[in-house]
């Protein structure tokens, strides 16, 4: 049987920004990331959602709290008809309500004078669908593992990322399968985040979700971009100018203030020109950071012991900022957001200092396409301002890569550790993409055919299917995990005590099969409790059935239905008028069903555990007792006794001879029934049959016919058991025959129940 995954992104499909995939399997959805274009404005920058009815989304997973990734989850939540559960890590909870925000601030802003709110295009979602937002996210930390309980067996768990404070990466178990889904991750430890994480205690993923933003690009090493970082600040503010740094509020900013401040510490000729961080969340965003240091890496944590690292002493923030007022006569360091340049204080900034030549911008992570931030790069003559008017644009444009994304060599590095069946690309320009499939299938090429995994890179709106095998496979657990003793082996006995036995090939397994959310287990049901949320019980059932006859009857009946009864007896407590004189008799017959006679006049009780065994021997015992009261035999052994001894045995003997010729009348049917000529005559509990075929029954021409003889003779009739013999010329006739006989001797025999 085979089952197939469907992944689509609705953003970041051979493209950066809105990030948003759809996987859907075994009847369940997940919605990884809900983010928007930086590069458009309101409904042209969400993802695709038309592909996707958000009342079948399960489950909605946020990576991390950057735009691109988060801002349009507001709208998904509060504006459709979405239902599932959303979760995240607790610090992009908690910067996701600052960001957005201020999000929303900026769309309102950039909506006209006055900043009046409206539902059209331009803004998403209003201040109150925000919270109401945020107040449905749930809570998941690195490494905790949530199960939704689906019938998918959905279950996940969080990974650190290393991209940004409280990024995760997402180990998706579903359907039997494994997702591994990164969002945008970091393996390079930086100042105060660590380096994201490999998956632990897990097979390879068969698909791997994962960001291709740098392509085939490698970064220069750290040490060197922080030089050219904090030089091309140094040799602009030297010179007089003002220097801008677009940055997002939360994110990269805090390890670009960090590495500035301890510049400005280590050269005291730069501390008299001041640095502003100018954010409204400036004050806000540094106390959650402070908060989620035990995040941190060992660094930032040692430095909590003695203070915060994130109270800088040459970095002031700037609540508020009116451009128009600010006093920029002077050199100065300015971080303002957004990152991308597209409004607010960055880009008022911009627009006023980019005519100067002695002023610089400089873009100190990725920059998305379709952005002013991107646009400047390609260092353009003019540049359209906030009002739309033409300017030139004269000041420095530099470029130094702070963004945390892995680089070829980590991402190639990444995805040889992680070792998945499948990989998809995403987040990630159209050719960085394509270039980066291209060195991926170069070295897999490497590799034998069927060990290569699978690479694409769909764009926005296609699907990619993937089709899976269901697995049939079991554990086996608990007692049943133990390879079975055998008594006479001395060694297995001596070493029982000190090790548990491993299983050996070939051995049986008998036990409960559990299967749970696609996983499952045999277990011994003394085990059950200790390894799944089951417990063993047991339905017992009680049915009085009427009964008029003796237990004598009784008896005879269910010794010749069944071997091996076992009978009690106990005295009656109080005499029942008109009761057996055997007093309370009970029959049990093996471990499952007990027939009780004489408690009650008139009825006999059935007891058992309900089983589908237990079930078919009640049943049949029932019908017993029904005929047995009816039968010629119960009429016969109802009526009174005779109290002359010898008389009584002559009958015993007789019972036994008429019983005897009841079997041996069976066999003699039997033969019949196979054989057109058979002669039986009858002694005591001896019978033979003369069993004769006519020469055109036979092989030989030449031959008058066979005769068989066959003899059977019960040695006791109670138990069933007899001796047959066979004689005949020919072989297979003679087998044919005791073939015959022996299987109606078998079937009429009682049952065993041992």
């Amino acid at each position: 049987m085979e089952d197939i995954m469907t992944i689509t992104p609705l953003g970041s499909g051979q493209e950066v920004g809105r990030s948003c995939h759809l996987l859907t399997f075994r009847g369940t959805t997940i919605l990884l990331d809900c983010g928007i274009h930086p590069g458009y404005d309101g409904i042209a920058g969400l993802p695709f959602f038309d592909r996707v009815d958000p009342e079948q989304v399960d489950v909605l997973l946020v990576t991390h709290f950057h735009l691109d990734h988060a801002a349009s989850l507001p709208y998904f939540t509060e504006r459709t008809k979405f239902k599932g559960r959303i979760f995240m890590t607790h610090p992009t909870k908690a910067v996701i309500r600052l960001l957005l925000g201020d999000y929303l601030r900026l769309m309102t802003m950039k909506k006209g004078a006055g900043g009046e709110l409206s539902q059209d295009d331009d803004v998403l979602y209003t201040e109150a669908e925000l919270q109401s937002c945020v107040d449905k996210i749930e809570l998941i930390d690195y490494h905790q593992t949530i199960d939704l309980n689906l019938p998918s067996g959905l279950k996940f768990h969080a990974l650190n990322a290393g991209h940004v404070l409280g990024a995760a990466m997402f180990f998706i178990e579903i359907g039997g399968r494994s997702v591994l889904y990164t969002g945008d991750y970091s393996m390079e430890e930086d100042r105060h985040l660590m380096a994201a994480e490999l998956p632990r205690y897990h097979t390879s993923p068969d698909v791997l979700i994962v960001e291709s933003t740098y392509g085939v690009q490698v970064h220069a090493s750290r040490a060197e971009r922080e030089a050219r970082f904090t030089g091309t600040i140094e040799r602009i503010v030297s010179g007089g100018g003002r220097c801008l740094i677009p940055v997002f509020a939360l994110g990269r900013a805090q390890e670009l203030l960090l590495i500035l401040d301890e510049y400005w510490r280590d050269h005291p000729h730069l501390q008299s020109i001041p640095i502003y961080y100018a954010s409204k969340m400036a004050s806000r965003a540094l106390r959650v950071y402070q908060t989620y240091a035990n995040m941190m890496n060992a660094r930032i944590r040692s430095q909590m012991d003695l203070g915060n690292p994130f109270s800088f002493s040459h970095i002031r923030n700037l609540k508020s900022i009116d451009v128009n007022t600010f006093d920029d006569r002077g050199p100065s360091v300015v971080f303002a957001s957004p990152g991308m340049l597209q409004s607010g204080v960055s880009r008022q900034l911009f627009d006023r200092w980019a005519g100067d030549p002695k002023n610089g911008c400089l873009i100190a992570g990725y920059a998305v396409e379709h952005t002013l931030a991107k646009e400047i790069m390609s260092q353009p003559k003019e540049v359209v301002t906030l009002e739309g008017r033409r300017q030139p644009l004269n000041c420095l444009v530099d470029y130094v890569s702070f963004s945390a994304h892995v680089d070829f060599v980590q991402n190639r590095d990444f995805i040889t550790s992680v070792n998945p069946r499948n990989i998809i690309l995403v987040h990630g320009a159209k050719e960085e993409m394509g270039r980066l499939k291209g060195a991926l299938m170069l070295q897999y090429n490497k590799l034998p055919e069927n060990k290569r995994p699978t690479i694409a890179m769909p764009p926005n709106e296609v699907e990619v299917k993937l089709i899976f095998t269901r697995r049939r496979s079991a554990k086996v657990m608990g007692k049943l995990a133990e390879a079975p003793t055998d008594d006479n082996d001395d060694q297995v006995e001596e070493n029982k005590a000190k090790a548990v036995m491993e299983p050996r090939e070939g051995d049986a397994v008998r036990g409960i099969l559990v299967t749970q959310q696609n996983s499952s287990k045999i277990v011994a049901p003394e085990d059950l409790s200790t390894y799944t949320p089951l417990r063993v019980g047991s339905v017992s059932s009680r049915l009085h059935v009427p009964f008029v006859g003796k237990i004598e009857t009784l008896r005879m009946f269910l010794g010749e239905m069944f071997r091996d009864i076992e009978e009690t007896k106990e005295a009656r407590d109080v005499d029942t008028d008109g009761a057996d004189d055997e007093g309370i008799v009970t029959f049990s017959i093996g471990s499952q069903v007990k027939v009780i006679a004489g408690k009650t006049k008139g009825v006999a009780t059935v007891e058992w555990d309900c089983s589908p065994v237990g079930d078919v021997i009640a049943d049949s015992l029932i019908a017993l007792i029904m005929h047995a009261q009816s039968s010629a035999a119960s009429i016969r052994l109802t009526g009174r006794p005779c109290s002359h001894r010898a008389k009584k045995a002559r009958e015993d003997d007789t019972d036994t001879q008429t019983t005897a010729e009841e079997h041996l009348r069976a066999v003699h049917q039997a033969l019949s029934d196979q054989f057109l000529s058979v002669e039986a005559t009858y002694e005591a509990t001896k019978g033979t049959f003369e069993v004769k075929l006519d020469a055109s029954d036979t092989a030989s021409e030449e031959s008058d016919g066979l005769v068989c003889t066959a003899t059977v003779e019960f040695e006791d009739i109670l138990d069933g058991t007899a001796k047959v013999t066979v004689e005949c010329e020919d072989e297979k006739l003679a087998a044919n025959v005791r073939g015959c006989v022996q299987n109606v001797v078998a079937a009429s025999a009682p049952i065993a129940m041992n």
